[in-house]
């Protein structure tokens, strides 16, 4: 099939994005009518948007299998379309990697073309997606789970066993977030709001990322490493990392909470910058600092990261190193409880705390500001 054109086209979905997921991938002669491959999978517990990338990673292999040298890629994702295209970015750090992969291979033809199409003209692409999710057994797990509802308990099979507590009814191994705040920089010591500045880690935080690294690397069982871009993160991520022989990779959505005007301010120089304001903020998660950012929007990135993190590492413990306001936010949507807890709940530096999310959407915390290795 030297220089050979041909036609790719897939699709990917998720039963409760994230849930069990799977793609479809056809390759079509130049013709397209002639089959010439087929790719279907499932891939656990993903989002649709993993999925999608899935499908299209799945479809270029095909491709270079065959041989061709120009490649059509036809889909009725948006998203992989746009960005697969350069227009849009690649927003959420987790799909970088799929991403990247993608363009290895689009790199390994002669041309490559992106096509967004209507989901009606992919269907032969979406029937092998959901004939992938279909042969997934976690689909009937899934399904068990959500029918028994709130109140029911369901004993899950022997291949996924449950590992929380049995009165939730969650079903399937969790992605086990260890969430590890910072260890100690100046602004801390001050007790200044400190958001997006970007101060270093102390002498003492310096010590205290130590301790808390020979902690996780005795543990082990970790499989990944995930941190704020931010310094005083990265500082506390990294010694992790050496201790654990783990790379450590950036999401952009785990930094802190964009304090605006009220950056390096203790709570008083605020509250008397600011009395108004300052005084609703504490109360109401919509409220925008000047210049800053809600709670609500913090909310809205650190859901987008859970999910992604559950979709990337399924039933896997992943290291998450971030700040207070990411950390209390993923504890509260672990619990599933109201903003208050962003304004009662105490975190010290390099605490750890514990927050399992499960295939089925179940969730729970496991443990809440441990600093027993600091002493």
């Amino acid at each position: 099939m030297s220089n050979a054109h041909v036609v790719v086209e897939a699709d990917g979905g998720s039963r409760g994005n994230p849930g069990p997921a799977g793609y479809g991938a056809v390759v079509f002669d130049a013709d397209h009518v002639t089959v010439l491959a087929e790719r279907r999978e499932s891939v656990g517990v993903a989002t649709n948007n993993v999925a999608e990338y899935r499908g299209l990673i799945a479809g270029l292999e095909a491709a270079a299998e065959l041989g061709a040298r120009t490649v059509a890629v036809r889909m009725d994702s948006k998203l992989v379309v746009e960005q697969m295209s350069g227009r849009w970015k690649v927003k959420h750090a987790a799909m970088i990697p799929l991403a990247d992969r993608a363009r290895r291979l689009v790199a390994g033809f002669d041309r490559v073309s992106f096509e967004w199409i209507p989901r009606k003209e992919n269907s032969y692409a979406d029937r092998l997606a959901n004939e992938a999710m279909d042969d997934a057994p976690l689909v009937d797990e899934v399904r068990t789970a959500r029918a028994a509802g709130p109140a029911g308990v369901v004993n899950p099979p022997a291949a996924q066993p449950s590992t929380g507590p049995a009165w939730t009814g969650a079903v399937g191994r969790p992605t086990r977030l260890l969430l590890l705040r910072h260890g100690q920089t100046e602004l801390s010591v001050q007790r200044r709001y400190s958001g997006r500045g970007n101060p270093p880690l102390t002498a003492h935080g310096r010590d205290q990322a130590a301790h808390a690294a020979k902690m996780l690397a005795a543990k082990g069982d970790i499989a990944a490493i995930v941190c704020s871009p931010l310094g005083r993160a990265r500082e506390t991520a990294e010694a992790a990392g050496a201790a654990l022989n783990l790379p450590v990779h950036v999401l952009d959505g785990l930094i802190e909470t964009d304090f605006g005007d009220w950056e390096g301010l203790t709570f008083l120089e605020a509250a008397q910058q600011d009395p108004e304001l300052h005084a609703r903020w504490l109360t109401d998660t919509s409220v925008i600092p000047p210049g800053g950012e809600s709670f609500d929007a913090v909310r809205e990135r650190i859901e987008d990261v859970r999910r992604d993190l559950v979709a990337l590492y399924p039933g896997a413990n992943v290291l998450v190193v971030s700040h207070v306001t990411p950390i209390k936010t993923l504890l509260q949507l672990a619990l599933g409880v109201g903003p208050s807890l962003l304004f009662r709940l105490h975190l010290d530096l390099a605490s750890l705390s514990v927050a399992e999310f499960y295939p089925d959407g179940g969730s729970s915390v496991r443990l809440v500001n441990d600093t027993s290795y600091l002493a």
